[in-house]
């Protein structure tokens, strides 16, 4: 199970499948024992009923047995008559074992389950008064009882009453089967009610994550999660989240001010500093390795500067505080725009460039110095990462009231690990794309590129193959308001 609740849904119906099973498996054993036990006072009532008979009858007509055609003892005709009436297996013995009496489902049996009845009535005083034998050969089990009788005359031994076991085992098997049948009905409904109480008691934790992954995006930190009045587990959850969520809030707004305040003092030394180093290059007769340091130097700058001016727009951005300054731009124009700047870029590069654009108009209501930044980073980046003979094409178009800019190019391309964090800041996803390497960056453009995208109410996706290339796809919508900001 990949969810909480599916598994205490599963727990759930374990849990009563198995006290169902325990439940009837209790309920068998005692209406079992209490089948027997009834079978027990029937079948000693009914030894006491033929007892009290056979003494009833020697107190009133004194002997009771007689010997029958082969000199067998037997029961006088009317007291066997009498005892016909009574159910199951009777039989009766006289003192010295001998069979006296067998009623007729006795008689039903064979001699040899017969004569088993007998030498049970006929066991000594001492023996057992209860019992289950089976009969052989192929038997029914029979539950008796003995009663020795002492008040019909010498000549009586005992009573042996008797029936058939399977009449208790009936009972309690028809309950198990009732059981067998009400038990998949038991699961489903449990199945069901468990599904049901876990998607009320879980239901809360769902809110609970969809409104943190809305206030994890780093932009709603301000938000707080509404707490339960009930002060329990989930309250608690919610209390602690919210406090942690605060913390969180006190960092990012402190880094973002530090980050700020850091771009924005740092960026007049840089003028300065780059000033100064321009005018010392225009010095006449300066001596080569003097220029050439200089001229190093400047590069450094110059980068250095990009980097905080990067920084500055993503600290602002962060704390809302770089609105767009929309209007109606074709953005056939802006792409035209960044044709010389990426065809110069290719030609230092050794790469070709190829853009192609629609022959209608794209008018779009946009923050066009944004998107010539958007634009620009794509291009520069392409050509960056694009090997000497490589190509970078860059495609304009529209369709499903959306406009589609796609950049692709031939390059070194992404590998698939590196792709969920290739519009994080300051990545880099090897060596390649280290300051000191060959191609230096500072890992923010496609930030400032994705937040541009963002901000206009689209998307960048990015597709790559390491060694085939990659494609970065912009999707603006192309029905924004004008002057939306």
């Amino acid at each position: 199970m990949q969810t909480l609740r599916g598994r205490l849904t599963a727990w759930y119906s374990v849990a009563l499948a198995l006290t169902l099973a325990a439940f009837a498996a209790v309920l068998y054993v005692d209406r079992r024992s209490a089948s027997y036990q009834e079978l027990d006072q029937r079948l000693r009532s009914e030894a006491a009923l033929t007892a009290a008979t056979l003494a009833e009858s020697y107190r009133a007509r004194g002997a009771l047995v007689r010997a029958d055609t082969s000199k067998r003892p037997v029961l006088i005709p009317d007291l066997a008559t009498l005892l016909e009436v009574v159910p199951d297996y009777l039989v009766i013995t006289a003192r010295d074992g001998s069979l006296l009496f067998a009623s007729s489902d006795a008689r039903a049996l064979t001699f040899q389950q017969v004569e088993q009845l007998r030498r049970v009535a006929s066991a000594p005083l001492s023996g057992r008064t209860t019992g289950t034998l089976r009969l052989d050969p192929d038997g029914p089990n029979i539950h008796y009882v003995v009663r020795y009788v002492t008040e019909a005359g010498p000549q009586f031994g005992a009573i042996l009453s008797g029936v058939n076991s399977r009449l208790a085992a009936l009972g309690a098997e028809q309950l198990l089967a009732t059981f067998a049948l009400v038990l998949p009905l038991g699961l489903v409904v449990g199945v069901l009610t468990g599904s049901w109480i876990s998607r009320r008691a879980l239901g809360a934790v769902d809110q609970i994550i969809t409104e943190v992954r809305e206030i994890s995006d780093g932009r709603s930190l301000h938000r707080r999660l509404v707490e339960p009045r009930v002060k329990d587990e989930l309250g608690r959850l919610a209390e602690t989240l919210n406090q942690m969520m605060m913390r969180l809030e006190r960092s990012f707004v402190a880094l973002r001010r530090f980050t700020a305040d850091a771009s924005h003092e740092l960026k007049t030394p840089l003028t300065v500093l780059r000033a100064g180093v321009e005018r010392a290059i225009t010095t006449p007769h300066l001596p080569q390795e003097t220029l050439v340091t200089l001229e190093e130097t400047l590069q450094e700058i110059k980068h250095m500067t990009e980097l905080v001016d990067a920084l500055l727009t993503l600290a602002r951005a962060d704390e809302g505080l770089a609105p767009l300054h929309r209007e109606a731009v074709d953005l056939r124009g802006m792409v035209e725009e960044a044709r010389e700047t990426g065809e110069l870029l290719a030609e230092q590069a050794g790469v070709t460039m190829e853009i192609a654009t629609p022959p209608e108009p794209l008018v779009v209501s946009v923050d066009a110095t944004r998107i010539r930044e958007l634009i620009l980073n794509l291009l520069t980046n392409a050509v960056k990462y694009t090997p000497v003979g490589g190509s970078v094409r860059m495609q304009l178009g529209s369709g499903n009231g959306t406009v589609m800019l796609s950049v692709a190019d031939t390059g070194i391309g992404i590998a698939p690990g590196d792709l969920p964090h290739i519009f994080d800041r300051f990545w880099r996803a090897d060596s390649a794309r280290t300051r000191t390497g060959e191609r230096p960056g500072a890992g923010l453009g496609l930030a400032i590129c994705k937040w541009i995208a963002e901000a206009h109410g689209g998307r960048i996706e990015v597709v790559s193959r390491p060694g085939r290339g990659t494609t970065f796809t912009v999707t603006l919508p192309s029905d924004t308001p004008a002057g939306h900001s």
